[in-house]
């Protein structure tokens, strides 16, 4: 049986709805309130499995208790009502957060309360998770990783709750403000519909941590979010870290460092047009190429040049405006007596600044390239 707490500042609304509850068998109502207050603390303290909000109350809104009992019990499913909020309807509509209308149908209830008992039904256990480490990826895709399974896209319900879990693991550890977030992701709404959307998007974000059996936490703090990974391993954060403590690069420590670029599956977040991650990629791929650089040398100067070249290609691939890979090519070709790989590296180095930047081949590689051909001659 679900434990139910009702919340409606009007005394009529909150004693139809209880009626209506008390009719079917799969709810027991333990508390009623017109103040919105003192049914979070009441929450608190009897830990309910369903709560009913009404959308507008004076003081404080249904969404902004929402949002604190989502802090204060995450467990406990949100079902809102409202009598003419439309938009804040059509943005449950869009987030698949539960809603009913005023006046309060039996019909519409029943669904209401079926629905919630499928989700429960289907939602695993904190036990079951309560060991398992979870690894997340950002390299190229968002994916998360359970007790060392597959890894697996997250089901969003919208774009959006997609983009602020991505941009609150860009923030890892950082407090970061609501307003900050709603310029981010709706820029063009007034204050009240983007602090409803945020809400919304918060509350179906961490319902889908939660059907996956995922511990981390979304906090309130300082008027913002603060993403908490309680224990769980972020790709990026671990692949830095590894590169700052990586033994001396030595023909010995070869193998290490060629895993470490084998971790970088791609750039971050490449997958997604998000223009606030731009800056995170350059930086994360600018420490991978001047590392890949350095491999490579250490592969040319122990003769292992198939394998430089290899590292070099993907390197190029990875960035084709950078010009240091093509002068590596053409150099690692040129030891192995490739005389066609160089000219196609040539070939492809001066098409790409003529059709980036406008400019010639020149230069030092320029230079080195006619002191190849002269010794071809």
């Amino acid at each position: 049986m679900m434990r139910a707490i009702l919340v409606d500042d009007e005394r009529l609304a909150l004693d139809s709805l209880e009626k209506l509850l008390c009719e079917q068998s799969e709810v027991e109502v333990i508390g009623k309130y017109r103040d919105p207050l003192l049914a979070l603390e009441a929450a608190r303290k009897e830990q309910p499995d369903v709560v009913f909000f009404d959308i507008n109350m004076p003081v404080l809104t249904g969404i902004e208790a929402a949002e604190q009992l989502n802090n204060d019990v995450p467990s406990a499913d949100i079902v809102f009502v409202t009598a003419y909020d439309e938009y804040a309807v059509k943005a449950f509509e869009v987030n698949a957060l539960d809603y009913v209308l005023k006046p309060v149908k039996r019909d519409r209830l029943v669904k209401t309360l079926q629905r919630l008992i499928d989700v429960r039904k289907q939602r695993p256990q904190v036990n079951e998770f309560s060991a398992s480490p979870v690894f997340i990826r950002c390299f190229q895709t968002l994916q998360i990783e359970v007790d060392r399974g597959e890894p697996q896209s997250l089901r969003w319900r919208t774009a959006k709750a997609q983009e602020l879990f991505a941009y609150l693991l860009y923030r890892c550890g950082q407090p970061v403000r609501k307003g900050t977030l709603m310029d981010l992701l709706w820029p063009d709404a007034d204050w009240k519909k983007g602090l409803t959307q945020l809400y919304t998007t918060v509350y179906q974000m961490r319902k889908a941590l939660e059907a996956i059996g995922v511990t981390i936490r979304i906090d309130n703090r300082d008027e913002g979010y603060l993403l908490d990974l309680n224990g769980a391993e972020l790709d990026v954060l671990v692949w830095e870290r590894s590169i700052r403590e990586a033994p001396a690069l030595s023909e010995n420590t070869l193998p290490v460092h060629l895993k470490l670029l084998e971790l970088y599956r791609g750039d971050f977040l490449a997958e997604y047009d998000y223009l606030w991650a731009e800056s995170e990629r350059e930086r994360l791929r600018i420490i991978c190429l001047k590392h890949a650089e350095q491999v490579s040398e250490q592969l040319a100067a122990s003769r292992r040049f198939v394998e430089a070249i290899a590292l070099q290609e993907r390197m190029q691939q990875l960035s084709p405006h950078a010009e240091n890979s093509y002068f590596s090519l053409m150099r690692l070709y040129d030891a192995i007596g490739d005389r066609h790989g160089v000219e196609r590296q040539v070939a492809l180095l001066t098409d790409m600044l003529l059709k980036e930047y406008g400019v010639p081949l020149k230069g030092e590689v320029l230079n080195w390239y006619r002191i190849w051909q002269e010794k071809r001659q």
